[in-house]
């Protein structure tokens, strides 16, 4: 291992990218616990106490316990992600974002730019929303979360976590630029890490305290190591359509005849169908949670974890997103054109629409089950803490897109390095056709 890093780092321009990857995501952890002016944050932590293991304590997960301590990063990445999905959305039903979307790279910066805004009113929708739940928490002894209340509270709280939300999505495409991985995803892998180490120390706590049972920490280590095993193992998993490629003479020589395979992973759209599910349901819930409203009340009480309504639509929107993300990032009639124009055909389909048909029924297939498999790990933490009462989130979501993520990245890390053995390999070699 210590050699694969050195072999890593001797790249400068590989070594120039972890570092400034693992310098933007420092800032964000330093921006984590810079606190928004005009709070109490000994109260607003000991109403934070009360959390753990609900819907305010999985959001504060996501945010690296930013939202717990009120910084400025509080709102997280989850306005830029819900600006994604809106516009993703559009991409289907309104038909000049259709358009755009085909326009090639121009498209993309205008999707990207509306994304951009869609994300600062999001922020300001959401900051308004929390600036005035805050003026409605009190701490255990009825002691207010902010002391000095008022219009100004609100516009300061608004401006303060629109700017913060706005500087982590300037972060995030940094990374995605100069950087290593995806920048959105490795901020969110960065908030969750690191709340890892804290939640295993108290669970080592709890069984020292007698509160889990040895047996119970084995089988709960078992369990963890079984289901890393299952995201690795269904990550890396697909179907090959086997491709056949007809011979065709030209002049005294034969071409083609060759066989190769259209890989369909089981789950195609990777970690963001719970992150976009995760999205939805934390928005509205978030908000109920903050207003002292009876019936508002009632609906958060049915929108926690706990509550089995809140896994039934936690799982529908994963199932859907599933297939949404899928049927937007990937289209089989593309796919069979591109075959037929290179020669190639499924052997016993013919090629064009018949080819598009059974491409898109083996690929639902698939989704389905790579969504059956991303629910399960998703509602497992749910099972943990009404059978174990574990106080942390285990596996889930959390541990789905930390997996995921740290895959993707040690994968374009080493395409780098493949990029670079080649360019060692080209050295000194002369093409055919190339002439002094």
């Amino acid at each position: 291992m210590i050699a694969s890093i050195q072999n890593i780092f001797r790249i400068p321009e590989l070594r120039r990218r972890i570092l400034f990857t693992l310098g933007m995501l420092a800032v964000y952890r330093v921006g984590c616990h810079v606190p928004t002016p005009g709070i109490d944050a000994q109260v607003l932590a000991k109403f934070f106490e009360g959390t753990q293991g609900t819907l305010l304590g999985l959001v504060s997960a996501f945010t690296g316990g930013a939202l717990e301590r009120m910084t400025v990063f509080a709102l997280g990445i989850m306005p830029y992600i819900s600006a994604s999905i809106i516009l993703q959305l559009l991409t289907v039903v309104f038909e000049p974002v259709e358009r755009l979307s085909k326009e090639g790279e121009q498209g993309r910066k205008t999707i990207t730019k509306w994304t951009r805004y869609g994300t600062i009113v999001l922020s300001v929708i959401q900051g308004a929303g929390i600036a005035v739940g805050l003026q409605t928490m009190r701490g255990p002894a009825g002691e207010l979360v902010v002391p000095d209340q008022g219009i100004g509270f609100i516009l300061l709280t608004i401006i303060t976590l629109t700017a913060g939300t706005a500087f982590i999505m300037w972060l995030g495409e940094q990374i995605t630029e100069r950087g290593i991985g995806n920048g959105i995803s490795l901020i969110i892998f960065a908030g969750i890490v690191a709340n890892m180490p804290s939640a295993i120390v108290n669970t080592l706590r709890l069984s020292t305290t007698g509160a889990i049972s040895p047996v119970v920490l084995l089988i709960i280590v078992a369990l963890m190591v079984a289901v890393i095993w299952a995201i690795v193992f269904m990550e890396r998993g697909q179907r090959r359509v086997p491709i056949h490629y007809a011979k065709r003479v030209v002049g005294m020589r034969n071409y083609g005849g060759q066989t190769s395979h259209l890989p369909l992973k089981v789950n195609m759209s990777g970690v963001i169908p719970p992150i976009f599910a995760s999205s939805i349901i934390m928005f509205p819930a978030t908000v109920a949670n903050l207003v002292d409203v009876p019936w508002v009340q009632t609906v958060a009480s049915m929108m926690t974890p706990s509550h089995w309504l809140y896994n039934v639509f936690f799982v529908a929107f994963i199932i859907f997103f599933c297939y949404f993300y899928t049927a937007v990032t990937f289209n089989p009639v593309d796919v069979a054109d591109n075959v037929k124009k290179q020669g190639g055909y499924v052997p016993g389909i013919r090629p064009g629409k018949a080819t598009a048909e059974y491409i898109d029924t083996v690929l639902s297939r698939l989704t389905f089950a790579g969504a059956l498999y991303v629910s399960a790990v998703c509602v497992l933490p749910t099972i943990l803490i009404g059978q174990f009462n574990i106080p942390f989130y285990f596996g889930g979501t959390s541990l789905l897109i930390v997996v995921g993520v740290g895959m993707d990245t040690a994968s374009q890390i080493e395409a780098h390095l493949i990029s670079r053995s080649y360019e060692g390999f080209m050295k000194g070699v002369t093409l055919k056709g190339r002439h002094g």
